[in-house]
């Protein structure tokens, strides 16, 4: 028996990556065991993983697991890194909010990732849909003070390459973001000799296309063991698995001003006593995150009555 980690899954077979340096990953079969009872593995899972005559594997046990995702399917992730473009798709910073909210809700250490520095001017002006932050300067700030981690990169000139990847050392990460922000072409200066396919964006619509098909973890290289999932890019996320009342645990800066609201469950419109509120009136939360969080709970509303 051999251990190892599922880095893809593909027409019924996982490719296992042993433990063992330098080797090979496995083509292997799941036995019917986790058919019946239920589970799927997934990739990045830790498996323990038998070899077969032929030379291929069978995957015989799944360990515990400290995470799971279920958009997109991966397990033992670490970090998220969250890709978002400056231009061409203009930033989208009521989608990168929501973004956060999943990653949140996951529990995810999360980085974002802003791409194609070199497409915005030198001023940094954006050209943002929302009109409601004008400047990069604007929304690194805005977000480096609620805590995450902001890098700014070009996959053309190596920008942002260096500090990246080593916020992605030892860890299993996995690249999200709209479609057509440069995930792949980012992973491409990041692994050298990887080519991903990339794919120019779409001048009608704006987007661009779904270049990624299915679910793989990519080593990143050097002695950390790294490895980055390229997942397939989507510009759609839903609110089925979270309630109204957690909503506002996923803005983080929400969160601890929540705790001080006069009621439990506090939904953070307009009840009497809501530190929250309050925050946002005192310039600590920004009138931007703030707005997102209406929207999202609106569409939560509108989808219960739809259920």
């Amino acid at each position: 028996m051999h251990d190892g980690v599922i880095v893809k899954a593909l027409s019924g077979y996982y490719y296992v990556m042993p433990d063992d340096a330098g080797s090979e990953a496995v083509q292997c079969r799941a036995r019917g065991i986790f058919k019946k009872k239920g589970i799927t593995p997934l990739v990045g899972d830790r498996v323990v993983f038998g070899l077969t005559e032929n030379g291929e594997g069978t995957v015989d046990e799944i360990k515990p697991r400290t995470t799971e995702l279920i958009r997109p399917p991966v397990a033992n992730v670490d970090l998220a890194v969250l890709a978002f473009s400056l231009a061409e798709p203009a930033l989208n910073v009521q989608l990168l909010d929501k973004f956060l909210v999943h990653t949140e809700k996951a529990g995810l250490r999360t980085v974002i990732c802003l791409t194609k520095r070199d497409l915005l001017p030198e001023d940094g002006k954006l050209e943002s849909p929302q009109q409601q932050l004008n400047a990069l300067d604007d929304v690194i700030a805005l977000y480096e003070r609620i805590g995450y981690p902001v890098v700014v990169t070009s996959a053309n000139k190596k920008e942002g390459i260096d500090e990246l990847r080593s916020l992605l050392a030892g860890r299993i990460s996995v690249f999200s973001g709209q479609s057509g922000v440069g995930k792949s072409s980012l992973l491409n200066a990041l692994v050298p000799g990887l080519t991903l396919a990339t794919n120019e964006i779409s001048s009608k619509l704006g987007r661009g296309k779904h270049t990624t098909r299915h679910v793989e973890l990519i080593p990143l290289g050097g002695e950390d063991g790294a490895l980055v999932a390229d997942t397939p890019g989507f510009s759609q996320l839903d609110f089925l698995q979270m309630e109204a009342e957690e909503l506002s645990s996923c803005f983080v800066e929400m969160k601890r001003a929540s705790a001080g609201c006069k009621f439990r469950g506090c939904l953070h419109q307009q009840e009497p006593g809501c530190q929250v509120l309050a925050a946002v009136e005192k310039g600590e939360i920004a009138p931007s995150r703030y707005k997102h969080y209406l929207v999202f709970l609106q569409e939560m509303k509108e989808r219960k009555r739809r259920y």
